[in-house]
């Protein structure tokens, strides 16, 4: 079925040539074929102009498109794909191209799998594994085998679990009632296996008009026991078994229904959690911080930190528009951030898209922008750390910037003390002032590149360097066991949205969950800080 050249954008014709690029890998083809996909994906991807309404000879005057992939790029703004992709799809299984999500398995390992040892799915590869048969082939080993290994536990636990933005519209397509919604995803969890919801009622409420098929599990209770059922439906199990400890001190056991007296039977009900806390004698513990990390001991003392809020947030530091590769302009942006209440946005187009004499040319642009909008913009950029820790920008363009974010966007298959030591050597840079999505991983797609987040955390702590929340719902980086530790070392976290277009400035609701997780008080976010605060931090 043909696709309007109207609907194809160019990300969807990047992401095609990107598949072929992986595909012709696995197949064992030429690599200097391969690198010539890899290289049209990454100018397609980073154009400004829409490449589907261009014809053959337009198009070959992008560097790196020649006729052949011009054509093809034709074929894909007609019918949403091309003959060539069509007959590799369908001469290599599906399931051997979803093992492209294993941590370790790249196109070239995946050819040999593939045809040496005929592993098509999974669980092929799992049971090689367990059976050492990696080991044996030429170029690989045992490291390489304990990687995949632990390649196949991180896809396997992902999988199945729903983005937030999932999890979302789930929720937004339950019946209307009186439910309140528990599990991990009240607790702020980057990503859900099942809903869990509460209906305070019977069967008659929301909850039995939910349909059979949906990752939603239902637990009803009489109004004045919601505090209790909602307590236990959200978790954790270990936070859980914390409490129970804490009520059974007291002669209570903790139940859904409310609190059991272990002397006599009596059941004592609540219908708020507040109301559970409180006659335990503590303080209400936020559900971000249920996850039997201390919580429970400092709430009794009435001692839990006072969580960054939302409403704490002044601004957002990553965000990209047309000048890059972002469907946002200048303009969109301000108008953005006054709509939020913002005092500022900083524009971090990617230095690999913006040559220094047009990030120049933004610069004038931004200054006019800001005449015309309350909610100034910052001149920034996200700048590659290249190979060898050097940075996409020379020093004199960088010192003119007000906030420089480095990320990694290239070389994920290093190994892990060089590519630690690239985010080491940026963060030397004194005008380097955050590393943005220290993991890289795309939540479901890419896991997390082999990076010391412990080395980078002491380093960041030493240089003074911030790093990111990233808050899109596809990246969520860093995790809140991360965060929490930069946090006792000191170390700023920046909340950023990476916002390309512009309804994902609401994304930023999404990282303050995560800083939450991170036990962060308003004092450890970046961008909870004034515009006059801010730029004196950075300069």
């Amino acid at each position: 079925m043909g696709t309007p050249e109207g609907q194809v954008t160019n990300r969807d014709v990047a992401e095609r040539l990107a598949l072929m690029a992986r595909l012709l890998g696995i197949a064992g083809e030429d690599r200097y074929r391969i690198a010539a996909y890899e290289r049209a994906a990454r100018q397609i991807d980073r154009l400004s102009l829409p490449v589907a309404g261009l014809d053959g000879e337009e198009l070959t005057r992008i560097p790196g498109i020649g006729e052949r992939i011009a054509g093809q790029i034709r074929e894909i703004a007609a019918t949403g794909t091309f003959g060539e992709l069509k007959d590799l799809q369908a001469a290599i299984p599906g399931s051997v191209v979803e093992l492209l999500g294993v941590a370790g398995v790249g196109p070239k390992t995946l050819h040999v799998l593939y045809g040496e040892l005929g592993i098509r799915t999974l669980d092929d590869l799992e049971q090689a594994v367990k059976g050492h048969r990696l080991r044996a082939l030429s170029g690989f080993g045992a490291k390489k085998e304990e990687a995949i290994r632990r390649g196949i536990e991180q896809f396997r636990k992902r999988s199945n679990r729903m983005t937030r933005p999932q999890a979302d519209a789930v929720l937004a397509a339950l019946p209307d009632g009186r439910y309140m919604v528990a599990g991990s995803y009240r607790r702020g969890s980057s990503t859900v296996g099942r809903l869990a919801i509460v209906v305070a009622g019977n069967g008659s409420a929301a909850g039995d008009r939910i349909p059979t098929d949906a990752v939603v599990d239902v637990r009803f209770a009489e109004p004045g026991r919601c505090g209790t059922a909602l307590l236990c439906a959200t978790g954790s199990a270990g936070f859980l078994e914390r409490l129970g400890q804490v009520a059974a001190r007291q002669g209570y056991r903790l139940t859904p229904d409310g609190l059991v007296e272990t002397a006599n039977g009596r059941l004592q009900e609540f219908a708020s959690e507040e109301e559970v806390f409180s006659f335990l004698g503590m303080e209400t513990v936020p559900p971000e911080l249920r996850e039997d990390r201390g919580e429970i001991e400092l709430a009794l003392r009435h001692a839990l930190p006072d969580l960054v809020d939302l409403s704490d947030v002044r601004g957002d530091l990553h965000a990209h528009t047309t000048w890059s590769d972002g469907r946002q302009s200048l303009e969109d942006v301000a108008e953005a951030g006054e709509r939020r209440g913002y005092e500022y946005i900083v524009i971090t187009d990617h230095s690999s898209r913006v040559r220094p004499e047009a990030l120049l040319k933004q610069q004038a642009e931004i200054e006019r922008v800001n005449r015309r909008h309350d909610c100034r913009l910052l001149a920034g950029s996200e700048v590659d750390i290249k190979s060898d820790g050097s940075l996409g920008y020379e020093n004199r363009v960088l010192a003119d910037l007000d906030l420089v974010i480095a990320s990694v966007h290239s070389g994920f298959s290093q190994d892990q003390d060089v590519l630690t030591r690239r985010i080491l050597t940026a963060m030397e840079n004194e005008h380097v002032d955050i590393v943005g999505h220290p993991t890289g991983r795309l939540l479901g797609r890419r896991p997390p590149y082999a990076v010391d987040l412990e080395r980078v955390i002491a380093h960041a702590a030493a240089t003074g360097t911030a790093l990111e929340i990233n808050a899109s719902p596809h990246r969520l980086d860093l995790e809140d066991i991360y965060i929490r530790q930069a946090k006792k070392e000191g170390v700023k976290l920046a909340a950023g949205t990476d916002a390309h277009r512009n309804g994902e400035f609401a994304n930023m609701r999404y990282g303050i969950l995560l800083a939450r997780r991170g036990w962060c008080t308003p004092d450890d976010v970046l961008n909870t800080l004034s515009l006059s605060a801010l730029l004196e931090w950075t300069s």
